[in-house]
């Protein structure tokens, strides 16, 4: 999973209008969001609540791929939006979206634990169905917690085993545990939940994609690559939101 890999699946995915159509239609997306993420309409409803950003206030979205979710999130609150991505690919493509929506947000590359941002410069921070390419995990939660002002809020949109230790799934997901790590990275006031509405339209996601017929589009091909890894052993990972605070 290098950024050369990513760099590769982004380029594919920007000329793919069936995948991305498809994406937005299943997961009840605004028609202009381009997701590369798996957090539905309803799910991105309930996180602009949770970072409850005012105007000129600073989001982070690290992960942020094409820069789709940071965008919508900084037009619905007036928010400025930085995004970091370890793929410049993704970067550029969210870049050139921002130019396109005249929006002033910043898109730069960085990874999880090493964002570039400055110590204490972000109002809130959203990960979007990525912190598991983190590793080790902690090192990136503390990344988050530098760059967060006292009082500022982590948003956090993953996955994690329903049984810890089952082998049947990846090393990236057995090492989730968010209600140990934040609190290791210095969080206070964690709270974990599970999503199940969210993993259920997943799932219906996974499965429309196995039935699209469109052998000579790339992008499609890698999301039914994906389907048929994820779908076997779908039940045993719960959808989860995880949100915290740094500390005062």
């Amino acid at each position: 999973m290098s950024a050369a890999h990513f760099d590769r699946w982004y380029t594919d995915r920007s000329e793919s209008p069936v995948a991305d159509d498809l994406v937005r239609r299943v997961l009840g997306l605004p028609p202009d969001l381009r997701s590369t993420s798996l957090l539905d309409g309803a799910g991105l409803d309930e996180v602009v609540a949770l970072l409850d950003l005012r105007p000129g206030q600073v989001l982070l979205d690290l992960a942020c791929g094409r820069g789709g979710y940071g965008l919508e999130i900084a037009r619905r609150t007036g928010c400025r939006l930085v995004g970091v991505d370890f793929s410049a690919v993704a970067i550029e493509q969210a870049r050139e979206r921002a130019r396109t929506r005249e929006s002033g947000a910043e898109f730069r590359v960085g990874t999880l634990t090493e964002t570039g941002l400055e110590t204490a410069s972000a109002d809130a921070v959203l990960v979007v169905d990525a912190m598991q390419f983190a590793d080790p995990t902690v090192e990136a939660l503390r990344e988050c917690r530098r760059v967060l002002v006292p009082g500022g809020r982590l948003v956090i949109t993953c996955w994690e085993p329903v049984v810890r230790r089952d082998e049947r799934l990846s090393a990236r997901l057995l090492r989730m545990d968010f209600a140990a790590q934040l609190p290791q990275a210095g969080f206070v006031g964690v709270d974990v939940v599970e999503r199940p509405a969210w993993q259920a339209v997943e799932k219906r996601m996974w499965e429309e994609v196995l039935a699209v017929d469109a052998p000579d589009d790339p992008a499609i091909r890698s999301l039914q690559e994906e389907a048929r890894s994820v779908l076997p052993a779908f039940d045993l990972r719960r959808r989860v939101l995880a949100t915290a605070f740094a500390p005062r």
